[in-house]
């Protein structure tokens, strides 16, 4: 259990979602992490779904994987880049999980015949894993994010496990809801009402928030703050502005302006004698936001974009932070533009007009067969006008197919995912897999989490890392057949990162004397790559994106 006198603050959401609960979660946990304080952070995801894994990306977004291999929700993602440290399964609670939990104790008579219901037998083991949580990372503030937003049905147990939190701890519990301030176009005029509305809701639960972070389009007027302080029974210097800024990396600097975690630790009564260390973070952020940085343009190619009418990019979220991340340390700016890999596939679609204006094309992971043909004219495409290209997961897996097809002539080499009496299976299901799909075992039964590679000497690879051994985290049922390798290599294709006991293909290439950067990992490295330490594949790849001339 937690040590006594352990801090706990709850981040909630009111008016609507993405109002970047998750964003104001890490900047807390980087913050205060920076004055001193050991921080653990936890996402509170109140879907049935046991974890993320079997949901669609274009409906949630990415789903992020922890080094233990639990699936998890894309928050998790910035929790590590914030804080530049892995998460663990504690950190993580879904609905799905907790009843599971519950259902299996009621199972094993755990509760001694008693009638097992939502109060109190559901929220004390809510209750239980926030205290598990935070004797587990034996920190001292726990930051926990209760996703969905006020007023919701499916949160409402967790708002409640929080409440009885702060009855029996009023000095060590703090709420903290971020809210949206619309500004009516027709009007011109920001509004507090919905605000207001929210922090009734929450109040009808018997919560009142202590700090509302009011996100808006432009910066919370004076007077804005005076009206939500009487009419929402918060202290007007606990309204912090949160307008919209170029980047989320900048949220933290400014929360800081507006002394926000000394605010916070004033309410917790823990001392505040540490000034926060953010002078790397904010060279970062300046670095990413510097508009004057020569421009690298970069294509990814996928096909979990179209939601609706709307792009969806949260799919591919750790993606796009990774090249962020890379390219601010080679002083330049990612242009990033999503192709929709159906549009290749369109009769008449000439990859030349589509993608010949990039510096860079990117591949990145999925699954099924929608889109597949269009992502393996685009890898054909950078490999013949020698375009770097980058290919994640199913993106190193049709970059194998591409070139089985158009450089060893096997016409229908394949994926058995898609074909599976394929002619030429280049890439098959893992052995360990089979049954699992035989037996409709999907949920958290891929390779998941860290794996080792060995990298072989004289490769992109092994001088991208600057290392011999080197852990990923995986995704993914099938794998590079071995039955292919030998010809595969004879044809000039090196695989250059291999498992431990030479299996498992974990990283292909073309050598660089015949392409500038043609590259794809079976893992993946966006996963581990944060602001302050990039990923040293996404970084060569951004550095022979660079070097290309665009038309």
């Amino acid at each position: 259990m937690a040590t006594e006198g352990h801090k706990y603050i709850f981040v909630l959401g009111g008016v609507m979602s993405g109002v970047g609960k998750g964003v104001v979660t890490s900047s807390l946990g980087l913050l205060l992490q920076q004055k001193g304080y050991p921080v653990n952070l936890v996402k509170v995801d109140p879907y049935l779904n046991v974890d993320a894994g079997t949901m669609n990306p274009t409906e949630h977004g990415e789903v992020f994987v922890l080094r233990s291999g639990l699936e998890t929700d894309q928050d998790m993602g910035n929790y590590e880049r914030f804080l530049n440290r892995d998460l663990t399964n504690e950190d993580y609670m879904t609905s799905g999980m907790v009843y599971q939990s519950v259902i299996n104790r009621e199972r094993a008579l755990g509760y001694h015949g008693k009638c097992v219901e939502a109060i109190p037998h559901v929220r004390d083991e809510i209750l239980g894993r926030m205290e598990a949580a935070a004797a587990y990372n034996g920190s001292r503030v726990s930051v926990i994010e209760i996703g969905g937003t006020i007023g919701d049905f499916q949160n409402a147990l967790f708002i409640d496990a929080a409440r009885v939190l702060k009855m029996k701890h009023p000095d060590d519990v703090l709420f903290v809801m971020v809210s949206y301030l619309p500004t009516p176009g027709t009007l011109g005029e920001m509004k507090t009402k919905p605000t207001q509305t929210a922090v009734r809701e929450l109040n009808s639960y018997g919560v009142q928030p202590d700090f509302i972070v009011a996100r808006s389009k432009e910066p919370v007027d004076e007077k804005r703050k005076e009206k939500l302080s009487i009419s929402c029974n918060v202290r007007k210097e606990r309204i912090i502005s949160a307008p919209d800024i170029s980047s989320i990396y900048e949220a933290p600097l400014n929360f800081e302006k507006d002394k926000l975690s000394g605010a916070i630790l004033d309410a917790l009564k823990l001392p505040n004698n540490q000034k926060a260390s953010l002078t790397a973070w904010k060279k970062f952020a300046a670095a990413v936001a510097d508009t004057k940085a020569p421009e690298v343009s970069i294509a990814i190619v996928g096909k979990y974009f179209d939601t609706g009418d709307f792009v969806l990019s949260d799919a591919y979220l750790s993606v796009i932070e990774a090249i962020k991340f890379s390219a601010a340390a080679l002083d330049r700016r990612a242009k990033i533009s999503w192709i929709n890999s159906k549009a290749l596939e369109k009769s008449g679609a000439k990859p030349e007009d589509i993608l010949g204006n990039y510096q860079g094309i990117i591949v990145p992971g999925g699954f099924g067969e929608s889109g597949i043909e269009g992502k393996i004219k685009a890898i054909q495409f950078a490999r013949e006008k020698k375009i770097p290209y980058f290919g994640l997961c199913y993106g190193m897996q049709l970059m194998v197919i591409e070139y089985a097809r158009n450089v060893l002539k096997l016409k229908n080499a394949h994926t058995t995912e898609i074909q599976k009496n394929a002619e030429d299976p280049v890439v098959d299901v893992m052995l360990e897999q089979k049954k699992h799909l035989a037996d409709n075992k999907y949920g958290g039964t891929m390779r998941l989490g860290v794996y080792p590679a060995y990298l072989k000497k004289g490769t992109i690879a092994r001088s991208a890392y600057k290392k011999e051994l080197v852990e990923e985290r995986h995704r993914h049922r099938f794998e590079i057949n071995s039955k292919y390798v030998k010809p595969l290599e004879e044809g000039g294709l090196v695989f250059s990162g291999t498992s431990p006991d030479g299996v498992l293909m974990e990283i292909a290439e073309i050598p660089r004397e015949k392409h500038p950067f043609m590259l794809g990992t079976q893992f993946h490295p966006e996963f581990r790559a944060r602001p302050l330490s990039p990923h040293p594949l996404f970084t060569e790849f951004l550095r022979a994106a660079a070097s290309r001339r665009r038309k």
